[in-house]
Formats: structure tokens, C-alpha cells, sequence
């Protein structure tokens, strides 16, 4: 049986598993960002038979379903579908977007009370379009906002600011900074350590969140480390656009390949020999794949490794 430390696999939603189920419903997207390197994979939108059956089986599992590992997902042209079935199945949604396709008619569907959370990565509008007036981009991303706090006010909204420490952005983000606080009539400090405090708070659960930019892992690093420690396969798994599992957010290409939800069950494949092998891996400190001993990610989380190398549990 699945075990995170000698658990069963659950058969009510009181006792999941993970926090968050990533379905990918998009590998595609409309901007070409330098902080998200391309993918080997063909474009492709999840068809809708693939996900209706994937979040059927991923809502006894799950807090929440996140529509990303890569790609924009506003641009799947069910997008409606798919957050109605996530609707009535009672499934949360937390949702990453550049937010360059908002517009009146994604508003309404973005306000659906399945949506427990929307991140809005800010910082995409300048890596793509540097000097440009972005006026318009901010204005519809406020204007949602400002429906929200008063139609859902327990929706949570991020504003993503993941550039911290990189040259040249400091003068824009403060440019940004000045028509966040004109546009909600908010007051903030306009910086946070990413190492201990990485949100502020605007106004009722609307937050700016800061990050610095990660490398995604790729077989041909160098290996970083053979021990180390992950949430992969105990907080999150991942789905890619085609069906294929994977243990982590950030295996964008597929190279653990857990299982294909289109022919299998997502509880079968969460129970397969190698599943549990990463998994226990994790637990006593050490990376079984190729792929996790090259991630530099990991590498946040060398404080959960105890003086004898095995993770330490919260």
C-alpha cells in the first residue's frame, strides 16, 4: 500500500494524502519567459475525457487540484469545462496564470467558488514585453481583484514577484509597486527576506509574494547531491498534459514516468514499486532518481536532513 511513513491509502477525503494534485491542463503557453525554459514535449491541451477521469480520481486524494506544472492554462479552449467538473465534484482549484488573457468573460468564470486560490505571476509581463506601458495588464488583473474582495472574499489572491535579487528589476518592481498601492489604495513595505518571510499582505486575502528564481532540473546537470529530501510524493504529485505522472512539479519533461492515467488508476500507480521507492528514499535522506540527484531545488529543503542524513518530518 501507498505510505507516506506507514500510512494507508486513504478512502475518504478527511484523510488525503497530498495538499495538491498538479494537473497539467496546458503545456502550451502565450509568452516565452527566460525563467521557464522550453519543454521537449509536443504542445498539447489535456483533453477533457483524460481530465474528467483524472480529477475524478484525484479528488479522494487531494486538498486541491493546481492547473499547472508548465504552460498557461487560460489558454485551453475548455477551460470553462474543466472548472465546472472540478465544481461539481467539489474539488478546490488553485490556479497560476500570467494574466495576460484576463478579460471580462474569464473574470466571471475565475469568480466560480471552486477557485480556493489564484496566483498571478507579475512578473511575466516584463520579461516579455520590457519598456512596455503595462497599464492595461495590471488594470484588468485590479479590476478582478476588486470583484473578488467583494463577491469572494474568501478567495486568495497572489500577486508573484518571482525575481528577487535579479539585476535590473528593482526600478520596475517599484514602478509596480507604486500602481498597486494607487490601484487598492493599500500602504506596504515593499520588501521581504525570501529566505523567512516571502508574503505581504494587501488587503483582506490579497498578497504580494516574493521568490527568487529557481533552476528547473534537467538530465544533463551535474549531480548536486545523491541524499537530500523532497515533498515530491508526499505533499504533490504531478500530471502532465498527456496523462503521464510524475512525482514532482518541477519534472516538466516527464522523466520519471510514474504511470499514464489514461490507462491506469492514479491510486495504482501512487502504489507502484517505484513510487514507493522514491518515496522511502526521500524518508531516509536519499535521492534514488537521476533526476532528483541534479535538482538544485532540493537543496531547500537540506534543513529537513538531520545530523544522522535522514529527513526529519514536521
Amino acid at each position: 500500500m501507498y505510505n507516506r511513513q506507514s500510512c494507508s491509502l486513504p478512502l475518504l477525503r478527511k484523510n488525503l494524502l497530498f495538499k495538491k494534485v498538479y494537473i497539467e491542463i496546458s503545456n502550451v503557453c502565450n509568452l516565452r519567459c527566460s525563467f521557464c525554459p522550453e519543454t521537449g514535449r509536443d504542445k498539447k491541451f489535456m483533453e477533457l475525457d483524460l481530465f474528467e477521469k483524472t480529477v475524478r480520481e484525484a479528488a479522494p486524494l487531494t486538498e486541491e487540484v493546481c492547473f499547472h506544472v508548465f504552460g498557461e492554462p487560460l489558454l485551453h479552449p475548455q477551460f470553462d469545462s474543466c472548472v465546472a467538473l472540478c465544481n461539481n465534484l467539489g474539488v478546490p482549484i488553485n490556479l497560476t496564470t500570467n494574466g495576460i488573457l484576463l478579460n471580462q468573460r474569464r473574470t466571471e468564470v475565475l469568480l466560480n467558488p471552486a477557485f480556493k486560490q489564484i496566483n498571478f505571476s507579475l512578473q511575466s509581463f516584463e520579461a516579455n514585453f520590457p519598456g512596455r506601458d503595462n497599464s492595461v495588464y495590471l488594470q484588468n488583473i485590479f479590476d478582478f481583484t476588486e470583484r473578488a474582495l467583494v463577491e469572494r472574499p474568501d478567495l486568495y489572491i497572489n500577486y508573484r514577484l518571482w525575481n528577487s535579487g535579479e539585476p535590473g528589476t528593482r526600478e520596475s518592481n517599484e514602478l509596480l509597486f507604486q500602481k498597486i498601492r494607487q490601484a487598492l489604495r493599500v500602504d506596504f513595505k515593499n520588501r521581504a527576506d525570501v529566505r523567512w518571510k516571502k508574503n505581504v499582505k494587501l488587503k483582506g486575502r490579497v498578497f504580494l509574494h516574493f521568490d527568487s528564481r529557481f533552476q528547473w532540473p534537467h538530465p544533463s546537470h551535474p549531480v548536486r547531491s545523491l541524499r537530500g529530501f523532497c515533498y515530491g510524493l508526499s505533499s504533490h504529485i504531478g500530471i502532465l498534459a498527456d496523462g503521464t505522472v510524475v512525482p514532482c512539479c518541477l519534472d516538466k519533461d516527464g522523466i520519471i514516468n510514474l504511470g499514464h492515467c489514461g490507462s491506469q488508476n492514479l491510486s495504482e500507480i501512487i502504489q507502484s514499486p517505484r513510487c514507493q521507492s522514491i518515496l522511502q528514499g526521500f524518508n531516509r535522506g536519499i535521492l534514488v532518481e537521476d533526476l532528483c540527484q541534479k535538482c538544485t531545488f532540493i537543496s531547500r529543503f537540506d534543513k529537513k536532513m538531520g545530523n544522522n542524513g535522514r529527513a526529519h518530518r514536521a
